[in-house]
């Protein structure tokens, strides 16, 4: 009996010391590698960058490359020096950012790339290279994270990715935490996805959330969050001023482009016009947090809609992917398909109007987005994986796209809700 007790007191310290470390693993960092997350900073087609996280009692950062074997034994890798940059958070303390651009890499082929100090190191990590041809592909698409996200937008996450395990990349159209400075969320952010954000690269865009309330900028207004540099290594092809919030990536046929709505406005809107003026890409799909068709009375953004929404009409944009209002919106205008949607558990109530073609609320969602050809297939799916909404665009040489509805309202009704 006296055995049972010990090793039940034991279990339990045990227990205790595992969960603590687990809750100490979003905010503390350590010599190993944490934080892993693909980018792009230049073409998809040759290159590709890292980022990771480690304490400062790392000397040397240091990431390894090759083409994948069949045989782990047989890889032979390149070693590459990462650039590192000192940090300070107020609950992780002094930590190191490290990132590697891994350049002059061949088209359409998996590597394998791992990251350490020269004695620690990660497993080793794949990735496939963009083609330099209009190959089909799919990405998913999530609307705002933000709150509660290891508890409820992780199980979103996994939902996903096990649906659409093939996905080129996953979009986040902002907010993907809620305090712009909180170590805390950003650490539960990137657990949520865990190895996939180390072999699936991020393309994201700011939102409000992204912008500290505890940072102003010379104007007085909030600054873009001092995690978000060290953190996400994106092209700095943008106008002055928001590089790496506003940025485009030309992919597979696809240009992929992010604005950033919280500042600077007027000066991404002649960058636009330049930048669709120029667009040898077949696809192009752009994404800012802020939508232009607000779900939500009280929250009309109709400077920015006067303001963005002639380019998007002039130069044929076909698809726009927004978040913020915590609910679920889709309308078309001008053959440019608008969706608004969230992927986290916090919810605003629907005003039902006019321009709805569909809507949603109090529910977690995700998209899956697939391009072939002249063709662009869209379907929306709830946490549990049932279909919530469906359609194709079809590309009109020199005209409009083509939309088909693929879903009726009966038949969401009666799958969603029976």
């Amino acid at each position: 009996m006296r055995h049972k007790k010990y090793y039940s007191a034991l279990f339990t310290i045990s227990a205790k010391v595992f969960f603590c470390f687990v809750a100490l693993s979003f905010i503390a960092a350590s010599p190993y590698p944490d934080r892993i997350v693909l980018t792009w900073a230049g073409d998809p087609s040759d290159s590709q960058a890292v980022t990771w996280r480690t304490d400062r009692s790392v000397q040397r950062a240091l990431a390894q490359i090759a083409v994948a074997e069949e045989n782990g034994h047989d890889i032979r890798p390149t070693e590459v020096e990462a650039a590192t940059t000192p940090f300070n958070s107020e609950l992780g303390g002094e930590v190191w950012y490290h990132s590697v651009n891994f350049n002059g890499l061949l088209s359409g082929t998996t590597y394998a790339y791992r990251v350490g100090d020269g004695d620690i190191w990660t497993e080793w990590f794949h990735f496939r290279t963009a083609s330099r041809e209009a190959v089909p592909f799919s990405f998913i698409y999530f609307g705002d994270a933000q709150a509660d996200i290891k508890t409820y937008w992780s199980r979103v996450f996994h939902q996903a990715f096990r649906h659409a395990p093939d996905a080129a990349f996953t979009l986040h159209a902002g907010d993907l935490i809620n305090r712009a400075e909180n170590d805390e969320q950003w650490g539960e952010w990137f657990n949520a996805p865990g190895w996939v954000n180390a072999s699936v690269p991020v393309i994201a865009t700011p939102g409000n959330h992204e912008y500290s309330r505890d940072r102003y900028a010379e104007s007085g207004s909030p600054s873009l969050s001092s995690f978000w540099q060290p953190q996400f290594s994106f092209p700095q092809n943008g106008p002055e001023g928001v590089k790496e919030s506003c940025y485009y990536i030309d992919y597979q046929g696809v240009r992929i482009i992010s604005l950033n709505s919280n500042e600077k406005e007027e000066e991404q809107e002649q960058w636009l016009r330049d930048l669709l003026s120029h667009n040898p890409q077949k696809w192009t799909i752009i994404t800012f947090h802020h939508p232009i068709f607000s779900p939500k009375a009280g929250r009309d953004n109709e400077e920015l809609r006067n303001l963005w929404k002639p380019v998007l009409d002039e130069f044929k944009v076909d698809l726009v992917l927004t978040g913020h209002d915590h609910t679920y919106a889709r309308t078309h205008s001008e053959g440019t398909a608008y969706i608004v949607s969230v992927s986290g558990p916090k919810f605003y109530q629907l005003d039902k109007q006019e321009w709805m073609h569909r809507s949603a609320e109090k529910i977690q969602l995700y998209q899956i987005i697939r391009i072939d050809s002249g063709e662009l297939a869209y379907e929306a799916y709830t946490a549990t994986g049932k279909l919530y909404d469906k359609f194709t665009l079809e590309k009109q040489e020199g005209g409009k796209n083509l939309l088909m509805e693929e879903i009726s309202d009966a038949t969401m009704s009666n799958e969603l809700f029976r």
